[in-house]
């Protein structure tokens, strides 16, 4: 197991990766605003989609560093890759580019080894959708699972507070909505396995 060091990089990129409705884009800006509370001067988030319909895949980016940024394009060369559902893992562009010693999170019932990808980086798996059905985070019919699985990002990777995505949560929800989607986070690192 990697947890990566705040120091080893000056910008930290992370790829979402999940279906119209999931919170894929969400996760991004919440993502984004916890690493400003967390101190990093420099934030962006960035949605990639077409239009779309509910349940296509949809994908998404953070990046965050101590100091600006001035880089705008796509993110190749992740060092994250957060999957919301599972059945995206089938196609290639999923781990593409994702860097040596990086993290692919998964939204998974599955242990990391069981996941069956190699590569030059760790995985970590995380019950979201269990941990969304057990709190009743639901939206038109859909568990909210972009909420529980920021609390397997900061198991993982360690490069953020749960103070900070707290914080963050409590800026994008109602007083209520945000305590058990903070809870939800809290449940996922805890529950969250490594490989």
């Amino acid at each position: 197991m990697n947890r990566i060091s705040k120091s080893d990089k000056r910008i930290w990129e992370i790829r979402w990766h999940g279906r119209g409705g999931q919170g894929a884009v969400t996760s991004a800006q919440i993502l984004a605003e916890a690493a400003y509370y967390d101190g990093y001067q420099g934030v962006t988030s960035a949605p990639y989609f077409g239009a779309e319909r509910r349940g296509a895949p949809v994908t998404a980016t953070t990046r965050f560093s101590p100091e600006t940024i001035r880089v705008y394009s796509e993110v190749e060369t992740p060092d994250v890759v957060v999957v919301l559902d599972e059945s995206l893992l089938k196609d290639d562009d999923v781990t593409s580019g994702l860097n040596q010693g990086g993290w692919l999170i998964v939204n998974s019932t599955r242990r990391p080894a069981e996941i069956g990808l190699r590569g030059g980086f760790c995985i970590a798996t995380a019950n979201a959708t269990g941990i969304a059905q057990g709190l009743g985070l639901v939206v038109a019919g859909v568990y909210v699972v972009n909420t529980p699985i920021l609390g397997a990002f900061l198991r993982a990777t360690g490069l953020l507070s749960l103070e900070s995505v707290c914080q963050a949560i409590k800026g994008k929800f109602s007083a209520a909505d945000a305590d058990r989607n903070f809870r939800a986070v809290e449940l996922a690192f805890e529950s969250t396995l490594l490989k």
